[in-house]
């Protein structure tokens, strides 16, 4: 179980500051942390894959100023290193990523890339402690045929790292931090995780969590941590042209669930973004929900909808209409 501080149930992503697909000034990503805390939100969630280094610098330069107690609660990752890249076009996408740093992110699951990486991590968050250490992207989903390869150098050497770091005290908690079910089953079966950060894959698209994924973290007492619960976008904005699914363009059969869902919202007049913010907060194992948040806008946004009081027939339509499951946990306020 984790110890010392437990996040509320709405946290930052990190990601967005550390320029994913596009640009984002220094003073624009401050002010979306400050925003961030002003609003109250004391949870924090990065890596080092984020702009390569650049969200997590990002985020200790103002937490040094806004918590010099070191009061709120950061997360980041393991499992990718940074390594130079001296002839790269800094002002292109790279992994995702528009950054100025001139380093790029190399897969490391070993026990010297993981201590090698929580150091370098500690330096740019500006913090001697790290709450929760997250074992980045394992499983076939990232790494196809390598994953054995992958997740054999990670049991032999990155969690045992893992592990020292929490009986030295310098992490809280330890865990795993991916975009699929399996590998989320298998570690189960092998190692002792105390969170999940499971992104994406418990969301008002999809609840195949449901099956066994969640009820054994309930019984083991792993918590979970919710990302992407916008789906890349989809969830957020409707199914437009530029709707984005797991990162992609939505193949046809999401784009139907979601105008449906969508319907379904505007027929009570609640913002389908609200539905898809409350609906994984609602069940029980889930300790927080991390959306992604780009600017102070934003930040508005999903602390605004993270509250918002909707009907109690919003989900019993979208049960009845087959999109979300009978045996999921439904949030219990009502307009």
């Amino acid at each position: 179980m984790m110890h010392g501080l437990v996040p509320a149930k709405l946290g930052f992503g990190g990601a967005a500051i550390g320029n994913l697909y596009r640009p984002v000034g220094d003073d624009a990503a401050r002010a979306t942390i400050d925003a961030a805390w002003d609003s109250g939100i004391r949870s924090f969630d990065t890596a080092p894959h984020y702009g390569f280094g650049l969200s997590e610098r990002r985020l200790g330069d103002a937490l040094a100023a806004l918590d010099p107690d070191g009061q709120a609660f950061v997360s980041t990752k393991v499992g990718r290193v940074l390594r130079p890249a001296p002839d790269r076009d800094l002002s292109a996408e790279r992994q995702g990523f528009v950054s100025p740093e001139p380093v790029e992110s190399t897969f490391d699951y070993s026990r010297a890339g993981v201590l090698s990486s929580f150091d370098a991590s500690r330096d740019r968050l500006r913090r001697d402690r790290i709450d929760l250490l997250l074992a980045h992207d394992l499983g076939a989903l990232t790494h196809g045929a390598d994953a054995p390869a992958q997740m054999a150098t990670f049991l032999d050497g990155g969690y045992p790292a893992m592990r020292s770091l929490r009986d030295a005290g310098v992490v809280g908690a330890i865990g795993i931090g991916v975009n699929e079910i399996a590998v989320c089953e298998e570690l189960l079966d092998r190692i002792e995780l105390d969170v999940i950060l499971l992104a994406g894959r418990y969301t008002l698209l999809e609840q195949a969590a449901l099956d066994t994924l969640l009820p054994r973290c309930a019984a083991k007492g792993v918590q979970v941590i919710v990302g992407g619960p916008y789906n890349s976008g989809i969830l957020a904005s409707g199914a437009g042209p530029d709707a984005r699914y797991n990162y992609e363009a939505p193949p046809a059969d999401v784009t139907r669930r979601v105008d449906a869902i969508a319907a379904i919202c505007a027929r009570h007049a609640v913002p389908m973004a609200a539905a898809a913010l409350q609906f994984p907060m609602a069940h029980p194992v889930v300790i927080a929900v991390i959306p992604g948040m780009a600017d102070a806008d934003e930040v508005a946004q999903a602390t605004t909808l993270a509250t918002l009081p909707l009907p109690a027939a919003l989900w019993t339509d979208l049960i009845d209409a087959g999109l979300i499951r009978a045996d999921a946990p439904i949030p219990t306020e009502t307009a």
